[in-house]
């Protein structure tokens, strides 16, 4: 984007964005200084320092169908892509990471369209993209293909709605661009939101450890049962020349043993196979 003159205070987001300015137009970026799985929350558009714009300009996001916001921050340095990095969820105020995730060091960008539903300066993208779009003058202008795939704001859903209703434009009838323009997991995490994501994941995880913890301290209590019950348990004796501990190794060795949840996923190369 073309060089700005912040009138804010900079840098405004430190722990995560880099800002990288280059003088020459259109030139300047933005780039990841954390590393973030899909879904997950990036940053939030709390107001303030987002404020309600008076009329659409090139530097404002929309987030209804009449409503657009300064940014007041550096993330007014994300740029568009066709393949985006990030996702402003303006139902939710937040920015979330894409499908994909983000690394450290990767561009930040957006899907303008995704929020712009006529935008006030248009463009030729340049983001190189196998799937690049062209011009961009927001999803008002666009058919339902280019739209396909991306992630949809609500109010850009029900301006697309309307104006297949209405019969004109090059929007499809019918289920019309609603369905078309996003894709399974891109409606999940909007219903369900990046935090709620990122809680359940989570949850998952921790049942997963507590899982595998459980399974352990029972393979251990019945080891010991059985050599209990073989009256090996003697203090500091040995029975038919074998050890206590030894025998307690062999009786845990023998029991039937399922993978754990890290072998399964190959986290550490284990053999998924029980062993009998």
């Amino acid at each position: 984007m073309a060089p700005l003159t912040p009138h804010w205070v900079r840098p405004s987001h430190p722990e995560i964005q880099e800002v990288v300015i280059n003088e020459a137009e259109f030139q300047s970026k933005s780039l990841s200084k954390v590393a973030l799985p899909a879904w997950d929350l990036y940053a939030r558009l709390d107001f303030p320092p987002c404020t309600d714009a008076a009329e659409p300009t090139y530097a404002t996001v929309q987030y209804g169908r009449d409503k657009h916001l300064n940014l007041n921050s550096d993330l007014l340095y994300i740029n568009h892509s066709c393949e985006p990095s990030l996702i402003f969820d303006m139902g939710r105020l937040a920015v979330i990471a894409g499908p994909k995730g983000i690394q450290p060091g990767e561009e930040l960008t957006f899907f303008y369209p995704s929020t712009e539903w006529d935008m006030a300066q248009p463009f030729d993208c340049l983001c190189g993209t196998e799937t690049c779009r062209g011009r961009i003058s927001g999803a008002g202008d666009m058919t339902a293909e280019q739209l396909s795939g991306l992630f949809l704001n609500k109010h850009i859903h029900e301006l697309l709605e309307q104006k297949a209703s209405n019969g004109n434009g090059n929007v499809a009838s019918g289920n019309g661009a609603s369905s078309a323009a996003v894709n399974d997991e891109d409606d999940s995490s909007a219903l369900l939101g990046a935090e709620n994501l990122a809680n359940i994941a989570r949850e998952l995880r921790e049942a997963s450890d507590r899982a595998e913890k459980a399974a352990a301290a029972a393979c251990r209590a019945l080891a010991a049962l059985q050599v209990r019950q073989a009256g090996l348990l003697k203090a500091g004796k040995k029975a038919n020349g074998v050890s206590p501990a030894a025998t307690f190794n062999a009786a845990a060795s023998s029991l039937r043993r399922g993978p754990t949840s890290r072998e399964l996923s190959g986290e550490m190369g284990g053999d998924t196979s029980f062993s009998t």
